[in-house]
């Protein structure tokens, strides 16, 4: 099986790369770049030319589940562009809500970009709901806004494009993130890098080593 580990940023999985070795003749790495258009575009130029049997995206993100310890490594069930639509009188409307598309033209599902393949349901992750932005969320009314309208466990920067793209090429596809801090929490001395570059790094060699 040929499979593409895609990142944001090689610091995420530096642990995964230094651990390859001879194990790299059936895997590929691709350091998209941050956010959501950089990861479309060199996704889409990595597909046209060379399409893997399994595309695994892992990445660190923000969770808004305080309940959640950071370090938590997730399988991302279904995704959404958050901040892609309207804010009218303190409510957040999508693309759908607003007709100005169907909320189930492909590769969307009921508004959503749902990871039905079989990397999905093998893994024995804990599955979760993710929202991407564009601008990570600080603002408590966005965040608040985001938990009503979605109910999101994580939040990324990348995460929906990925999805989208491998939808669209029909490539089975994973997302693994694990939790480095809380929505809204800027101060980084209340984040646990470590621990989630760790934690997803290990659950990356378990996903594909043994």
């Amino acid at each position: 099986m040929k499979v593409l580990v895609v990142s944001a940023t090689a610091l995420e999985i530096k642990p995964f790369i230094q651990s390859l070795g001879t194990k790299r003749e059936n895997i590929s790495i691709l350091v998209t770049g941050v956010g959501l258009t950089a990861t479309t575009y060199s996704l889409t130029r990595q597909f046209a030319l060379f399409k893997p049997d399994l595309a695994i995206q892992a990445g660190i993100g923000g969770c808004f589940d305080t309940t959640v310890p950071l370090g938590a490594v997730f399988a991302i069930q279904k995704d959404i562009i958050a901040d892609e639509g309207v804010t009218e009188k303190g409510v957040l409307q999508t693309m759908a809500d607003l007709k100005l598309v169907s909320p189930n033209r492909f590769p969307y599902k009921n508004g959503w970009l749902v990871n039905n393949s079989g990397g999905l349901k093998q893994t024995k992750l804990k599955k979760a709901t993710a929202v991407s932005v564009n601008t990570i969320s600080h603002n408590q009314k966005t965040i608040r806004q985001y938990r009503e309208k979605f109910n999101p466990v994580v939040e990324s920067m990348e995460g929906a494009a990925f999805h989208y793209v491998c939808l669209m090429e029909k490539i089975p596809f994973l997302q693994i993130r694990s939790t480095s801090n809380y929505a809204g929490v800027r101060n980084k001395k209340q984040w646990n890098l470590p621990a989630a570059i760790q934690n997803l790094n290990q659950a990356l060699e378990e996903l594909l080593y043994k």
